[in-house]
């Protein structure tokens, strides 16, 4: 029997205001929807996807962005973390900088404008970021945080040699279908495959070939669950090691309000169900067991779904809109 894939359940955890007019008003309602997801069905943003993971019995890796707290206070980060904490889930750093300008006091001279990526940032303020997150985190108990994921896949070089100055041996920023992933690594990283760089193992989000032949991220809001599996069994036959999906806290949401998303929380739940039954296939891992550092493995070809999978994908998005 060959050896069971890696399979990385990872969450992106955020919090948005809807705009940056008028935040301190907006904040409430913004940490209820991003953090809750209350409605009358129940609450559906982070409770609903670590209840799906306890039923399960699955572990996530929660990415989770810890800069809003310098403006609204550690409370409501202890809040976001604490839930993590108690499901026994694997919890590391994730930055949106573009928060930077709006911390008082600014972290640094330069935060004095809105720069949304991280690339855009210089190697001392990405370093300053990277441990302004890292305290933020300390002063809610979370230590020893090895693995870091920047804000839409925005990482850049200076990204990891900031990351390796500041203790951080794990990253998984690259996606190779988001033009803002690595824009001056391509050509010069390979982003489908696990790798070391500048003292970082790099463990990129996966991406598959759907039923058209187009690459895909295996996100949860992106992909039908039968392209979900499709790729998966597809990566297993490979050889592949690692496989990462992602996810976020709002992503069982419908967009701009507090009411579950009923096609995604299905895909969801399937994902998770199907994992559970293929525990001889399939070990889903936390960041906390990947080795440090280990040979570049790259595949002959990437993982596949099939057409009738990324047609069922088509068709549920048009339900989506037609439901609302």
């Amino acid at each position: 029997m060959s050896q069971a894939m890696n399979v990385y359940l990872s969450f992106d955890i955020e919090v948005w205001c809807n705009g940056w007019k008028d935040l301190d008003g907006q904040f409430p309602a913004s940490f209820e929807r991003y953090v809750y997801g209350r409605s009358q069905k129940g609450d559906y943003a982070l409770p609903k996807t670590l209840e799906i993971l306890e039923r399960n019995g699955l572990k996530g890796v929660f990415f989770v962005e810890p800069l809003f707290a310098a403006r609204f206070g550690i409370d409501k980060l202890a809040v976001i973390v604490d839930l993590i904490r108690a499901g026994g889930h694997d919890i590391q750093l994730h930055l949106h900088p573009e928060w930077s300008d709006e911390l008082r006091p600014i972290p640094f001279p330069g935060a004095v404008k809105k720069r949304q990526h991280l690339s855009f940032y210089t190697l001392d303020e990405q370093i300053a970021l990277i441990r302004l997150g890292l305290d933020l985190m300390a002063q809610v108990g979370v230590e020893g945080i090895r693995a870091f994921r920047a804000g839409s896949f925005a990482s850049n070089a200076d990204t990891y040699r900031a990351l390796h100055v500041c203790g951080i041996d794990v990253d998984s920023s690259l996606n190779a279908v988001c033009a803002d992933s690595g824009p001056d690594l391509r050509g010069q990283l390979d982003f489908t495959s696990p790798q070391d760089f500048e003292g970082v193992r790099i463990l990129p989000m996966t991406v598959f070939q759907d039923g058209t032949g187009r690459q895909r991220p295996a996100q949860l809001g992106a992909c039908s669950f039968a392209e979900l599996r499709g790729a998966l069994e597809s990566a297993r036959k490979l050889g592949v090691e690692h496989f990462v999906l992602l996810s976020h806290n709002f992503e069982m949401l419908k967009q701009g309000r507090s009411e579950p998303d009923a096609i995604v929380v299905r895909r969801f739940e399937a994902l998770c169900r199907y994992l559970a039954s293929q525990r001889d296939r399939f070990t889903v891992s936390t960041m906390a067991m990947l080795p440090t550092s280990a040979p570049a493995q790259r595949a002959a070809s990437l993982p596949s779904a099939g057409l009738p999978a990324t047609l069922w994908r088509h068709g549920e998005q048009l339900a989506r809109r037609f439901l609302g």
